[in-house]
């Protein structure tokens, strides 16, 4: 019987997809039961750990920076299905989800899990250290596409409110996804080595970074059970939807903060790969993994959205509100001064949590 629970407990990530999918076949088209809420939930998170997992392991095979950007596509494929979820059955209330949840992305990785990674960097060794070329690339086009996509929006005049008239979000689509293709061509080809970890003033290579690669099959399974946990995630997303929406309402949170919870469940995995490649003194990749999950949520999800606009009923309001701006001006203004020395100390690390802390915050008490 022990033996019997150490191999299920040893090949978790190949039963939980498919408990996922069970779950999804059991639960589909029907009204939940309260009692049945708490387990679809556990199955949901079940199988975005599955995912990010079985993300990982592909990314092991394809080494670093290939793996970080595997991890943060796998992630925004999650966002973008969450989103679309449940904008299709959403109507008007559903018409600021898409906003809501990319710059709770955007604030996540660029604050909570940047600062995150920093903080345990400074705290192994006292300074952590990262390539500040890469880094600083990569902060810059999440500037430049969440200005585009999510600030643009406010003060256009073609059509009323914050939102993109047709021509507009389709120039917004086709741009962003045109700078996420070539920061991804930098990252992957052309500068390579700008994204690779730094110890002591020496580049690791990606062979170190994980250890023995896993062999094709094995990152052929994975990327099988990639694409049925992903299946499970969108299908369970909308299943649950109603009782997220029902539960921030009864706990008197605005709207927006739907937005906020679909982006810190899919981003804790995210979360939890960075924090372990911080501890292992590879603060690059966890910032690649932040910033790459930022720019993927914006340059994907947007184009996504845009496309979706065809047949989605409803407005699309993308323009972020004072406050949001605000918050969103000060993580690239204190994001470039903590890239520019390509070290970092305690005390970054904790102003990029405070301004995490002040999202949260005011997402909660706008």
């Amino acid at each position: 019987m022990v033996g019997m629970i150490g191999v299920l407990i040893a090949r978790w990530t190949v039963l939980v997809p498919v408990l996922a999918v069970l779950a999804l076949g059991a639960t589909w088209g029907r009204t939940l039961p309260s009692i049945a809420v708490p387990v679809v939930v556990v199955a949901l998170i079940g199988a975005v750990l599955s995912a990010v997992h079985h993300a990982e392991v592909v990314a092991r095979r394809v080494d670093e920076p290939f793996g970080s950007l595997v991890l943060a596509i796998a992630v925004t494929v999650i966002e973008v299905a969450l989103i679309l979820t449940l904008m299709s059955s959403g109507g008007d209330k559903t018409s600021t989800l898409a906003r809501d949840t990319v710059f709770a992305a955007v604030m996540i990785t660029c604050n909570g899990i940047f600062g995150l990674a920093l903080l345990i960097g400074a705290l192994r060794r006292r300074i952590a250290v990262f390539n500040a070329e890469g880094t600083g690339a990569a902060l810059a086009t999440v500037a430049i596409l969440a200005t585009l996509s999510l600030v643009l929006p406010t003060f256009t005049t073609s059509k009323p409110g914050p939102e993109f008239s047709t021509a507009q979000l389709a120039f917004a689509a086709v741009a962003s996804l045109a700078l996420y293709g070539l920061f991804v061509l930098v990252q992957t080809v052309r500068h390579r080595d700008d994204f690779l970890p730094v110890e002591s003033d020496v580049v690791v290579t990606a062979d170190d970074e994980h250890g023995e690669r896993p062999g094709v099959r094995t990152a052929l399974r994975s990327l099988a059970l990639l694409l049925v946990s992903l299946a499970g995630v969108v299908g369970l997303a909308k299943v649950v939807s109603p009782a997220v929406e029902s539960a921030v309402g009864s706990a008197g949170l605005p709207p927006s903060a739907v937005g906020v919870v679909i982006a810190l469940m899919v981003l804790l995995p995210e979360t939890l790969a960075a924090v372990r490649a911080a501890r292992r003194d590879r603060v690059q990749i966890s910032l690649n993994l932040a910033l790459g999950s930022a720019m993927a949520s914006i340059g994907l999800t947007i184009p996504a959205i845009a496309v979706a606009s065809i047949w989605l009923e409803g407005p699309l309001v993308l323009g972020l509100g004072a406050t949001q701006m605000v918050l969103l001006a000060l993580t690239v203004v204190v994001g470039g001064l903590t890239v520019l020395p390509g070290r970092a100390t305690l005390l970054q690390g904790g102003v990029h949590l405070a301004l995490f802390s002040a999202f949260v915050f005011l997402a909660a008490s706008p």
